[in-house]
């Protein structure tokens, strides 16, 4: 498929789906900007039987109006516009029963939009299913659409006519930077890694925000003119983001808002003190909104119980927008005048960890444990206070890994001072969980660590290059 890049996982589910011989009902569903319409259009080279998207903020008659435009050019001949959902798609039935396509493929994009106020929408989607579409061998009904929120709770939850319904729920995640790598290099950017590194700090694996950077400038003139100048395509996008994915967006910002402001993340009990918002199903149903939709991830530390586990922010855009945009009255040229700014510096380090975190695989891959049980933490020392590991890896033989993650322009040095820091760390972690397993000292920083006196202490040393891996 020309354009498309990674997305291996979601086109074998495709090639599964379009090979077996059973009607199929599918859901493309994951955040904003992330690429679903495009790959849905690429991989069936927009080859429908019949296609349509909905219309944002639009009543029912409008949506019934462009439904039938869509019908007439997919070959309805019918003169008169359908008056309910229940006629539309009596009539999407009749125009798929005289289709000569071998695999009869309906794509409905935007389907929540659809769904306006008392339009009886979805009853007559659900009857369209149940009663006709689940028994033709050879169709293949796929939807998506930006409101995740309606895609998890109105399609996935459904208690009446689609409970359990779905054949295959395809999430379409961020890219990788393996991925990002491969559609920069594609576009025609000579970055090295470094650069494309603090791309992805910036803007995650975000298709849509990748595609809007200019090769001739570089990554700092690029977040300057994306996110600082008046007009940036990207400095209004927070709100954008969140209203145009879940309902009641509000309440979705504030979690996020309060979990900005903690880099190692947020307990339940502690979300429900900073927001105010009840503990309740609701909430319940919010974090799992925003879990499935990539904004958050959550994690037990080290030792403790299922309800003391944590929630920690890893959307990259949103952790920008709160560090640098939210609240700052931010101007054309205010990025490039801090290069190298203690701020800069901060957010750098905080976010390079956070990568480091998403990319697990890769980093088991480097050190030749791949097939190797491994449980995955962070931990925080009970006693000594600043005592915290980011990432520990316990591992089925016998060893466990004490991560540390460090971003930098060059070779990183371990001082004296941090050397001692380690090692407390170490000796705390090894008090404090009784383990009986061999701890080592891992490190993975941006260009390796320079070799002095105090670098010996370290088993493990890995450069940003293995997070790059497929």
């Amino acid at each position: 498929m020309m354009g498309v890049f990674g997305r291996h996982k979601q086109k074998a589910w495709f090639d599964k789906l379009m090979a077996d011989e059973r009607a199929h009902f599918a859901a493309v569903y994951g955040r904003r900007r992330v690429g679903k319409t495009f790959l849905i259009t690429k991989y069936f080279n927009e080859k429908y039987t019949f296609f349509h998207t909905g219309i944002a903020n639009v009543d029912m008659a409008t949506q019934l109006a462009q439904f039938f435009v869509s019908l007439k050019k997919y070959g309805d001949t019918n003169v008169e516009q359908p008056a309910t959902w229940f006629e539309a798609f009596q009539r999407l039935q009749e125009l798929i029963e005289k289709s000569k396509d071998k695999k009869k493929v309906i794509f409905i994009d935007e389907l929540p939009w659809l769904d306006t106020a008392r339009s009886k929408f979805l009853p007559a989607f659900e009857h369209f299913w149940n009663h006709w579409a689940s028994g033709q061998s050879n169709l293949f009904l796929v939807i998506c659409g930006s409101a995740t929120s309606y895609i998890i709770n109105k399609i996935f939850s459904n208690k009446g006519g689609l409970h359990n319904r779905i054949t295959a729920r395809i999430k379409l995640e961020p890219f990788t930077l393996a991925e990002t790598e491969e559609f920069l290099k594609a576009k025609g950017f000579v970055w090295n890694r470094y650069q494309i590194l603090k791309a992805y700090m910036v803007m995650g694996g975000i298709p849509y925000y990748l595609e809007a950077m200019d090769k001739s400038q570089s990554i700092d003139q690029n977040i300057d003119a994306l996110f600082f100048d008046k007009n940036g395509l990207l400095k209004q996008e927070f709100f954008h983001l969140y209203s145009s994915l879940f309902l009641n967006h509000e309440r979705h910002i504030q979690i996020i808002s309060a979990l900005a402001k903690k880099k190692k993340g947020l307990t339940r009990t502690e979300i429900i003190k900073h927001t105010k918002l009840g503990n309740s199903g609701r909430l319940t149903a919010i974090l799992e909104e925003l879990e499935l939709s990539d904004f958050l991830r959550k994690y037990q530390p080290y030792g403790k119980v299922r309800r003391e586990s944590l929630y920690q922010l890893t959307d990259f855009y949103s952790m920008f927008y709160f560090f640098f945009i939210h609240k700052n009255n931010a101007s054309a040229g205010d990025w490039l005048t801090k290069i190298d700014h203690p701020q800069q510096r901060a957010w750098a380090g905080n976010t390079f960890e956070n990568i480091c975190l998403l990319h697990v695989p890769q980093i088991k891959k480097a050190l030749g444990i791949s097939g190797v049980q491994t449980e995955q933490y962070s931990w925080r020392s009970t006693s000594y206070a600043g005592a915290q590991i980011d990432l520990v890896l316990d591992r089925r033989d016998e060893i466990v890994n004490l991560f540390e993650m460090k971003f930098s322009l060059n070779e990183y040095t371990i001082t004296k001072k941090y050397s001692t820091e380690l090692m407390n760390n170490k000796a705390q972690f090894i008090e404090q969980t009784k383990t009986k397993k061999a701890v080592f000292l891992s490190m993975l920083t941006t260009y390796g660590v320079k070799q002095n006196e105090y670098s010996g202490m370290v088993q493990n040393f890995l450069e940003a290059d293995v997070l790059f891996e497929d």
